[in-house]
């Protein structure tokens, strides 16, 4: 299937052009984008364009930040156009919701994607978890916004979700393994004095069972990532690291190897069975619980951000 590709950054170039030329499924016939190109692919700098000139593109991905997003994936579904929606899939639950029901109108398929959900180790801590009963679970996600978005102040404006950008990957995971639904309690949220958006986070949840279940987000952790999950159960202690590429439990690393290699790989199969069958793949929950620590969240002011800052 031939496939358009929008927004040709550093996560596009890193993960997505790679994804598609692997890929049995796809063949990448254009992109748009103000500034990047993939070598030897028709490039576009004007997005209507692209959908009056190349009718035999029936599907578009979009990789641009989240505030645009929602005219493009309209303009896209409106056209006829199956849409596959880069995390996070919108600025609003409102214009999820909205291009949900297009996409349904239209008959066409729409995916929100959640790479992390992708990660190798994340269907075995999904099983595993199943038959225990949780006790406590904390997530800590710590990284540097410098090394991953170095110099995108998109990331710090309204509607570009701060720290929550790599959080909702952590939501994602959380959304998927936990055999109980969660809904956030509290939250205290830090935000640069000269900033729109949060740069670390500390959110409490709400288990059913009664477990403790917490997050902790930094952007400006030094030196290694920190991407881990760790849950006590009933039947010990299960960690997922690395953003859920390692999995110990009980201190044994498991060893098991997925199938399909690599989370964008997984993503672009799943995208083009959506295609195959009709479907639509629009869940929400990891973007409901960032929206619900804005809403319920307190706002503590921090030191400035500046990109040029030791």
């Amino acid at each position: 299937m031939e496939i358009a590709l929008v927004g040709i950054g550093k996560i596009a170039v890193d993960q997505h052009v790679p994804a598609i030329a692997s890929s049995p499924d796809w063949e990448l016939a254009a992109t748009v984008s103000r500034h990047g190109r993939v070598e030897g692919v028709p490039a576009y700098d004007d997005f209507a364009r692209m959908l009056a000139e190349r009718q035999d593109i029936r599907v578009v991905s979009l990789c641009l930040p989240p505030v645009p997003r929602f005219n493009y994936a309209r303009a896209a579904i409106e056209s006829g156009r199956h849409v596959m929606l880069e995390k996070p899939p919108g600025a609003t639950l409102g214009e999820c919701h909205a291009l949900e029901e297009m996409a349904r109108r239209h008959r066409v398929s729409l995916y929100a994607t959640w790479h992390s959900r992708q990660a190798d180790k994340v269907p075995a801590a999904k099983a595993w978890l199943a038959g225990r009963t949780l006790r406590r679970l904390r997530i800590t996600w710590l990284e540097d916004v410098r090394h991953w978005h170095p110099g995108q102040d998109w990331v710090f404006e309204a509607g570009g979700l701060g720290v929550f950008d790599p959080g909702i990957n952590a939501l994602s995971i959380l959304t998927e393994i936990l055999p109980d639904a969660v809904h956030l309690t509290g939250a205290e949220l830090r935000f640069p004095s000269n900033r729109e958006t949060p740069i670390a986070a500390s959110c409490r949840f709400h288990h059913p069972g009664g477990a403790e279940v917490t997050m902790e987000l930094d952007w400006l952790h030094q030196g290694p990532p920190t991407w881990s999950i760790e849950a006590d159960t009933d039947a010990g202690t299960l960690l997922l690291e690395n953003g859920g590429a390692t999995l110990s439990i009980e201190g044994t690393q498991d060893e098991s190897l997925p199938g399909l290699a690599g989370e964008y790989p997984r993503l672009y199969a799943q995208m083009a069975e959506l295609v195959r069958s009709g479907g639509v793949d629009m869940d929400l929950a990891p973007l409901r619980h960032v929206a619900d620590a804005f809403l319920l969240g307190r706002r503590v002011a921090v030191a400035p951000f500046d990109w040029d800052a030791a």
